[in-house]
């Protein structure tokens, strides 16, 4: 019999989706537990927190909130205690953590915007790359921080853009049965290549799924015989390489990262060390 889902309501004051980052992490942590997420959005006064507990009240839930207004937090911290419910305060603790730590207070506005910092100019700029070299479009490979090698439906396209949200400039390079790579490719520097794979029989289901949503006729895409032969080719494009491998079969997209952060930046202090004589 099939476990009962938790609610996760997310209560904000603004758009909720600080706390829905991290409802992602905390979900990924629960894999076999079913999840129901419910959003209160925009929750400006006493009566909207009291709608929210209302509502999770009595079921398997936890509220998590991200309130600005310190009247607003008590005031959902007395709610939650007085309905027996799980809450978690993911704003508060840490306002008055870094307001002690550095004798200055926070400015209380809902939905502040972080300021346009040449940090996020470069995340814009990285996910334009991602987007301008995706699926080898381009030749954007030397400009590129990591390179990603595979073959269709391993992700390589929402790991480029993920990773250019983070700051990294990210192309990528399909492996497609009977086509030659781009001769480029082999031209790099190793370190920052990565290829990915997936088993056989999950591919095929992905593949699957897609035929039937675009409503395609090209089952030839989703046989799992050509599942093994493409793997098999893009096996053999990987070995010439001599990149590591990661195999995205059960991982997230956020755990593939920085599974793939690991590897380059691991590589590339490697290669960066002096040799021992």
């Amino acid at each position: 019999m099939a476990e009962p889902a938790v609610e996760l309501h997310i209560v904000s004051d603004s758009t909720g989706e600080t706390a829905a980052r991290l409802v992602l992490a905390l979900e990924a942590q629960f894999p076999e537990q079913a999840f129901e997420e419910v959003r209160h959005t925009r929750a400006e006064t006493v009566a909207d927190l009291e709608r929210a507990v209302l509502s999770a009240r009595g079921h398997a839930a936890v509220v998590i909130y991200t309130l600005v207004d310190p009247e607003l937090r008590d005031a959902m911290r007395r709610l939650c205690r007085r309905a027996r419910v799980h809450y978690c305060d993911l704003l508060g603790h840490p306002i008055d953590a870094v307001a002690r730590v550095s004798g200055q207070a926070a400015r209380m506005t809902p939905g502040s915007r972080a300021p346009l910092t040449p940090a996020y100019f470069r995340r814009i700029e990285a996910m334009e790359f991602a987007v301008k070299y995706d699926d080898g479009v381009g030749a954007g490979l030397d400009e590129a921080d990591i390179v990603l090698v595979g073959v269709s439906r391993t992700s390589k396209t929402p790991l480029s853009i993920y990773l250019g949200y983070l700051g990294h400039k990210v192309a990528n390079v399909p492996i497609v049965k009977g086509i030659k790579p781009p001769k480029e490719l082999f031209e790099l520097d190793p370190t920052k290549i990565v290829g990915l794979t997936i088993h056989a029989d999950r591919l095929a289901e992905i593949r699957r799924a897609r035929v039937r949503n675009l409503g395609a006729n090209n089952r030839r895409y989703a046989e799992l015989t050509e599942v093994y032969d493409e793997l098999d080719e893009a096996a053999a494009v990987q070995r010439r390489l001599g990149c590591p491998v990661i195999d995205i079969s059960e991982l997230s997209i956020e755990e593939t990262a920085q599974r793939i952060l690991r590897t380059v930046e691991g590589r590339k202090a490697e290669a960066a060390a002096p040799e021992v004589k």
